[in-house]
């Protein structure tokens, strides 16, 4: 496995893989991998000439006061399991090299990014979206593979690609879950033993509003304040951020609850805010 840092050194290697008429993947991340990240590793290993992982903790996407400076980081961890996986290159720019001093270019996507996690998240999506493109730049991806727990990213840098004509295809994978239920995440870290047990509440409460839509409910609204209600009752430790009905594909509130439907939901629980998704029908 090569361990790249330059941009200039990884664009030059991967152009000439894909001119070679080698197929590329990339697979996104800001390191600390979980069996989540090396899930996706795995699959674009299977599709590929050449694998990358980008490893970067992006500061675009963190507002004042959220984690930057905390976010779990193991760079030796990550090249062992990167290596241990396949990886053919790990790309570890520096901050400076992808935003230099005089940096005042950005990507956004209007309407999707400020829904869901946008709302209090304000800048997030731009900075995701402005940093994922550079990353398609630098490394030339056939395909790019992203987890379905940060839904709403996925589906920003589809339309993002989709919208400015980029040559790749954005993949989405399953969310990988602890035993008890609980969505893999770097930031899962942050909970002490109590806050660990009752972490899996956040994938319970989905599970209960499928019930609640199998059995006939078609009312979103209804839906949604029944899930608010579920949390407050069995997580009360938690602080609720959203907890809404949305299509799966433009993040719209339906007026009417159908198969493709997604409830997704994001709470703080202690230092951590765990969000998760779950499809309807």
């Amino acid at each position: 496995m090569d361990i790249i840092s330059s941009c200039s050194q990884v664009q030059q290697t991967c152009m000439q893989a894909r001119h070679s008429g080698r197929t590329l993947a990339l697979v996104p991340t800001m390191g600390y991998f979980h069996q989540g990240h090396l899930s996706l590793m795995r699959w674009a290993r299977e599709y590929c000439d050449l694998l990358v992982v980008s490893l970067f903790v992006n500061p675009a996407q963190f507002g004042a006061g959220e984690d930057y400076q905390h976010y779990p980081r193991d760079l030796d961890s990550d090249v062992t399991a990167a290596s241990e996986e396949g990886v053919d290159i790990l790309f570890t720019p520096g901050q400076g090299s992808l935003y230099p001093e005089d940096y005042a270019t950005w990507v956004e996507v209007e309407g999707m990014s400020g829904k869901l996690c946008g709302r209090s998240r304000p800048e997030h999506f731009r900075g995701v979206a402005t940093v994922v493109c550079k990353l398609f730049n630098l490394t030339c991806p056939h395909k790019a593979v992203f987890g379905q727990k940060d839904w709403q990213q996925l589906i920003i840098i589809r339309k993002m690609a989709r919208d400015l004509n980029i040559p790749v295809e954005v993949v989405g994978r399953p969310i990988v879950r602890q035993e008890d239920g609980l969505a893999m995440s770097s930031r899962n870290a942050y909970l002490d033993r109590e806050q660990r047990k009752a972490a899996p509440m956040v994938y319970q409460g989905l599970l209960y509003a499928r019930e609640r839509f199998e059995s006939g409910l078609t009312d979103p609204g209804q839906l949604e304040r029944e899930l608010e209600r579920y949390y407050q009752k069995n997580l009360p430790q938690g602080e609720i951020d959203y907890v809404q009905i949305v299509d799966c594909n433009t993040l719209d509130r339906p007026d009417t609850l159908k198969p493709g439907a997604l409830a997704a939901v994001a709470l703080k629980l202690g230092p951590a805010r765990l969000i998760d998704n779950i499809l309807l029908g």
